[in-house]
């Protein structure tokens, strides 16, 4: 993956495919590299994804890892590559941060479609604790031990039944984390830091291009909940809920799931 400069940070970044440019944001603790399974369902684009600051291959710099902050490093790399203005995909951090590049950055985008994320305030509605301490662990031990680090995140991911009627996901997931570059543990609390600051609810009327917000009825870590917050805050957006399915809601269908945002993306 070629690095470039972004702003004060170098950041990992690859393209796939040909189009007009879909900038894809990925989550905690995770690599643009875990973008590679959807890659080729997004016909008709030029994927960019890249390393968020902390993770994969970009600069891990010290101190809060601020949702505005990254949203920022998001705009100096479509700025960087030469895109006046692009659709947007982002997955919960992800999707936050695609919140504030949409705020912060209006003109730079042209779509956004928010995945399982929410908008951050008092009038969230957060995961039970114990939820949230195994997205922390999990993602700690991932650095050193993919598998273990799996057994504890896959239930915060997806629904259990799901899980263990499909083992194939977690083998999956296991071989994808074994090729990446390790997240260091401390960028688990860097990002945490910052994603418990993160407040966009008062100001999401202020986007005015299309959205699309996208969530799993069954997610334990995001709560449904919070995709009616937002969409109650953007008068245009849309909701497609999935039935049945949790945080890594793609997997629930991958080919179905994918082709409704392609086809809204397209629209």
């Amino acid at each position: 993956m070629p690095i470039i400069k972004a702003g004060n940070i170098n950041l990992n970044y690859e393209t796939y495919g040909d189009g007009e440019p879909l900038l894809l944001i990925m989550g905690f603790g995770m690599s643009g590299a875990a973008w590679i399974p959807s890659l080729p369902f997004f016909s008709g684009f030029k994927c960019i994804y890249f390393d968020n600051r902390g993770t994969g291959l970009s600069d891990k710099p010290e101190g809060t890892y601020t949702v505005e902050g990254m949203a920022d490093d998001a705009s100096n790399l479509i700025r960087a590559l030469g895109i006046a203005k692009a659709k947007v995909f982002g997955v919960s951090m992800g999707g936050m941060i695609a919140q504030e590049l949409t705020l912060r950055h209006p003109e730079q985008v042209a779509k956004v479609v928010l995945g399982c994320t929410m908008a951050g305030g008092p009038t969230t509605k957060m995961a039970a604790p114990e939820t949230l301490e195994k997205l922390l662990t999990g993602s700690k031990i991932m650095a050193t031990d993919p598998d273990k680090g799996f057994d504890i995140l896959l239930p915060v991911l997806m629904p259990p039944q799901f899980a263990a009627e499909h083992p194939e996901i977690k083998a999956m997931m296991v071989a994808g984390a074994k090729m990446m570059p390790p997240t260091p543990a401390e960028t688990a609390d860097r990002a945490l830091a910052g994603i418990m600051q993160f407040n966009a609810y008062d100001r999401l009327p202020q986007i005015k291009c299309p959205v699309l917000i996208v969530h799993g009825d069954k997610d334990v870590l995001v709560m449904p909940e919070n995709s009616n917050l937002i969409k109650s805050r953007i008068p245009q957006a849309e909701l497609y809920m999935i039935a049945g399915a949790g945080h890594a809601f793609q997997v629930a269908d991958p080919i179905g799931i994918h082709q409704k945002i392609v086809a809204w993306l397209k629209n």
